[in-house]
This record gives C-alpha cells, structure tokens and sequence, in this order.
C-alpha cells in the first residue's frame, strides 16, 4: 500500500463532498403477506433513484440482522429523509430507516464483480 503524506491527504480531504447514508432496517411488516411485491416496488423506485442520480450507491445486505440495506445519497440529510419517507417499503411498515450525515469523494465506486455469487434482487 502506498504511504500517503500529510500534503497529500490535505489535498484529498478538499475534494470531500458531503453526501446521506441510510441504513434500511426491517419493520414491522417486513415478512408479512404480500409484502414481497412491496419491496420490488421499493427495488424498481431505487432503480429510478439511481437514474436519477439521487441514490449513488445501493447495497443489500445479506445476513440475518435486522438491517436490510445501506444506501449513499447524493442529498443532504433533510432531503434525503424526505425521499425515503416516500419510499413504498417504509410507507407499508416493511422498511424503517435512519440517515445519517456523511462525507466522501465523488468519483469513488464499487468494484467489479469478486466472485460468482449474486446480489439477491429481494432487497434492492
């Protein structure tokens, strides 16, 4: 790994912007009857965030805990509670969420695929 000096890491910190994270939990009506086509329609408004340039990074999450997603929006922390307080998942109890301020870099992404396992559609 590259050793970074401290002008260097003053210079990237500059370039920090600040962003939302959510952190997508199980609500009370997650698992109930009917509420797999609530969360594709929560998948399919995430998919128009995304288009929208809203919803920068979308993840899943995979084990058995209660929380069900982390999402990084590209909105401050007022904005971005307003766009999951719409979203159809929250609206029906399935989901709960919480925001939280955040800083990054724009530009950052996520890699390639690291293996053959997939992303299961359910969550997104």
């Amino acid at each position: 790994m590259r050793t970074f000096s401290d002008d260097e890491m003053r210079a990237l910190l500059a370039t920090s912007h600040d962003f939302s994270v959510v952190i997508l939990k199980a609500g009370p009506q997650y698992g109930s009857a009917g509420s797999d086509a609530i969360v594709w329609e929560h998948g399919r408004r995430n998919f128009a965030l995304r288009d929208a340039g809203k919803l920068a990074i979308v993840c899943p999450v995979l084990d058995d805990s209660d929380v069900c997603g982390i999402g990084i929006f590209a909105d401050d922390v007022d904005e971005t509670t307003a766009l999951m307080a719409d979203d159809p998942g929250v609206r029906a109890g399935v989901f709960t969420f919480e925001v939280h301020p955040a800083r990054s870099f724009p530009g950052d992404s996520l890699p390639g695929p690291l293996g053959p396992t997939a992303v299961p559609q359910a969550n997104l």
